[in-house]
């Protein structure tokens, strides 16, 4: 076995559309081809890579099973992702890894979508701080 890397991830949704929107309208993504499974769903993309596939399920558990316990992702601008994600009324968690730590000085966004997804995104340690955050 030969690992290369992390393919995609997988979500559920009971509305295929709010969460399109989410992750489209508000984070970027972009909706692409996708197989003619028997089921609704869609595969959203950045760039050419179709990391984020969507299913639709009539019925979400009140209590979600599994262990795996969120997504991260690189991103760019992090005063403008955390601008319009609380224009959006999206809650976020910023931190900041120590200087002295592997990834010295990295910015960690956290928040989470509209089904209860935890979402990460991975800001360069050379990014501003966001405006009223204290570094």
């Amino acid at each position: 076995m030969s690992l290369q890397g992390m393919n995609h991830f997988t979500v559920l949704s009971d509305d295929l559309e709010v969460t399109r929107k989410f992750y489209c309208d508000l984070l970027g993504f972009e909706v692409g081809p996708r197989p003619n499974f028997q089921f609704p769903g869609y595969w959203l993309y950045v760039g050419d890579q179709p990391i984020l596939h969507v299913i639709h399920r009539n019925k979400l558990h009140e209590h979600r099973a599994g262990v795996i316990d969120h997504m991260a992702f690189t991103a760019t601008d992090l005063p403008g992702t955390v601008a319009k994600l609380e224009k959006a009324g999206v809650k976020c968690e910023i931190r900041r890894l120590p200087l002295e730590s592997t990834r010295g000085g990295l910015w960690q966004l956290f928040f989470d979508d509209p089904h209860g997804g935890k979402v990460e995104f991975d800001f360069d340690k050379d990014e501003k701080a966001p405006a009223g955050y204290a570094a």
